[in-house]
């Protein structure tokens, strides 16, 4: 028996190719099951539990091979169904212990936190290990002056459009500018920059709304079938992806066919940029009437009661085919030639046709989800919501949400930033909010039990973003927290995204949207900044190394403020560890659960940071200063 451990914690199983022969089955494939454990531990038996048409059928598992002083045991399992869930069984001579994604137990377990095999799942296998660099092209880099938005070139809700001369000029906010101040990013600028996404290690860039639209955030579309003459129209759209492509790089289109603007030609409330004859506000009997929710006074339902965002009804069919069923649909043109995106993002997935008593949700999101796939199979479907939205990740629906919840909102939290909920709340407002290591471990490491490892594997992992303040323009924060934060957000499972000026250190404010989306700083010495040089790293680290692509992941240390966990394959084992402690802490990390016997840790860590670490036995012992954070690469 291994001395140096509770046996318990050498127990593993994940959904990956290391540990399911196929992690993504066909319905009625035979796939091979791998649990293991320290050779030496007292174990008589394991089992498989899963259910097979409703009933649970625990089946014997054999003892296969050991390796590195770890045995590992193998099942064989037909899925006829959407999915096949299960546990493990371990039998000592005197007790029964249970094992599913939460961990050991000393009792029966329910299903909550079960391993989860999807059938028919086809997971978007690029997004793995992938890196975004999401841009809002408005602020991004002027590429083309002509394309830009004239002063007063037009009246939108009762204010005019507004040219920005100088790129660097601070954004106003809302109630001066009415999102209508233009400083003229364009795509001939976004590729332009193609060679410095190459630079900094990015694979994949996912664009803010580009369709057009009356203000600068786009959100408020008012025609998806054509991209804004001033970012350069659907040509340059076209070899923008080309380009991209042609450099090995991924894109994905943002767009809110939850509503649209009330400028759009099938709502087209002002006949602002269409005549009144067309769309639905101005006539009643138009075939668009159907696809609002209009009263008899012809007022509309609007998303949050905002009135210049007319609510969508997908109740209307023909509005479904214009959408996403039709060939020329808004969701299928953009996915053929000539333009060939890789995947979409939908605004406000979360609300997406949810309308009180019309509650549409996950009647319209699979079949949305099979005209993607029907177009390209490895077509990313990435949707807005902020919570646990658990029931759109079963495969049948989304790929993602925006993880918020399981990346960027407990990673600000752990370093004493308030959550973005309730601060919305001034009875909350004000209570410290700083989590401890345990808190964000049950946090992060609940949430991903929860999901099936080929969604987690896929998961949009964020820290920022044009919704949310950036967390290194916040004062209360450190440099060295931002440093932890970044490294945390490029080694959780799934991909990583970057927000734009991220690595430029650009500037930006607290308390609204348009602090969050100032212009991308390009007079500044960018590739000389040292926490570009952070980024460029991770970046590097994130794409070449399968431990991120297809490796496990454990918690190894939750205590006090200090968080560590590893990713791991047979061959590579890499540990992140970040603090927010206020104190130095020495702490402890288990080696020999991961299968190897080291003889020696590194003097430095991946990124040149010098470790104060000894090996004590099967353990790590490293000293974490206050603040500090790590990644390291064991073997």
């Amino acid at each position: 028996m291994n001395d140096s451990f509770y046996w318990f914690d050498s127990v593993y199983s994940d959904g990956s190719k290391n540990f399911v022969s196929n992690p993504c089955p066909k319905k009625g494939e035979t796939v091979s099951v791998f649990i293991r454990m320290f050779a030496d531990a007292p174990v008589e038996n394991v089992f498989l539990s899963g259910k097979r048409n409703g009933t649970t059928i625990p089946v014997k598992m054999k003892k296969v091979f050991e390796r590195d002083g770890l045995a590992y045991f193998s099942a064989d399992v037909c899925i006829y169904e959407n999915e096949f869930s299960y546990q493990f069984f371990i039998a000592t001579e005197n007790h029964i212990y249970y094992y599913d994604q939460a961990g050991m137990h000393d009792h029966i377990l329910d299903e909550g936190h079960n391993f989860r095999i999807l059938t028919d799942y086809v997971q978007p296998e690029w997004v793995k290990n992938a890196v975004f660099y999401q841009i809002f092209p408005e602020r991004f880099c002027n590429g083309d002056d002509s394309l830009s938005v004239k002063d007063n070139e037009y009246i939108f809700d009762g204010f005019p459009a507004t040219r920005i001369n100088d790129w660097s000029s601070v954004p106003q906010d809302y109630e001066n500018a009415r999102c209508l101040d233009f400083y003229g990013g364009d795509l001939i600028g976004i590729k332009q920059k193609i060679p410095y996404f190459k630079r900094l290690g990015v694979t994949a860039l996912y664009l803010n709304p580009i369709f057009y639209a009356a203000t600068v955030h786009k959100y408020d579309c008012l025609d998806y079938f054509h991209v804004d003459p001033h970012f350069g129209g659907d040509k340059a759209l076209e070899e923008l992806v080309s380009e991209l492509h042609k450099n090995g790089m991924k894109i994905i289109l943002d767009v809110s066919i939850n509503h649209t603007g009330i400028a759009n030609r099938w709502f087209n409330r002002d006949g602002t940029f269409f005549p009144k004859t067309e769309g639905a506000y101005n006539n009643p009997d138009s075939e668009e009437r159907e696809y609002y929710f209009f009263n008899k006074d012809n007022s509309y339902k609007a998303w949050f009661d905002v009135p210049t965002l007319p609510t969508l009804n997908y109740a209307s069919e023909k509005l479904r085919c214009r959408i996403w069923k039709d060939k020329d649909s808004v969701v299928k043109k953009w996915l053929r030639k000539p333009f060939c995106i890789d995947g979409w993002r939908f605004d406000v997935a979360d609300t997406m046709a949810r309308n009180d008593l019309v509650q549409l949700h996950h009647d319209v999101w699979p079949q949305i989800r099979q005209s993607i796939k029907e177009e390209n199979p490895q077509g990313y479907i990435l949707a807005e919501d902020w919570t646990d939205c658990r029931d759109f990740l079963n495969g049948d629906e989304w790929d993602s949400p925006m993880n918020y919840f399981g990346s960027c909102r407990p990673i600000r939290a752990f370093y004493g930033q308030r959550d973005f909920f309730t601060s919305f709340c001034p009875e909350l407002r004000n209570i410290p909010n700083k989590l401890s290591a345990l808190s964000l471990a049950e946090w992060i490491g609940g949430y991903l039990a929860r999901l099936p490892f080929v969604i987690q594997q896929v998961l949009f992992n964020l820290l920022d973003s044009h919704d949310i303040s950036r967390f290194h323009n916040d004062h209360s924060i450190s440099e060295d927290a931002v440093q932890g934060a970044v490294k945390m957000l490029f080694t959780l499972p799934g991909c990583t995204n970057v927000y734009y000026g991220d690595e430029a250190d650009i500037a930006g404010r607290m308390h609204d949207n348009e602090g969050c989306r100032y212009t991308m700083p390009w007079d500044r010495d960018i590739e000389n900044l040292e926490i570009y040089r952070l980024y460029s790293k991770l970046c590097r680290i994130k794409t070449s190394s399968a431990v991120f692509c297809d490796g496990g992941f454990r918690i190894v240390w939750a205590k006090d403020q200090v968080f560590a966990f590893a990713r791991f394959t047979e061959e590579e084992l890499w540990i992140t560890v970040a603090s927010s402690d206020e104190h130095n802490r020495k702490i402890r990390l288990p080696l020999a659960i991961f299968g190897r016997k080291f003889l020696y840790v590194p003097e430095r860590d991946a990124l040149g940071e010098s470790l104060e670490a000894d090996l004590n036995g099967d353990f790590m012992e490293l000293l974490v200063p206050a603040g500090k954070s790590y990644l390291i690469k064991i073997a």
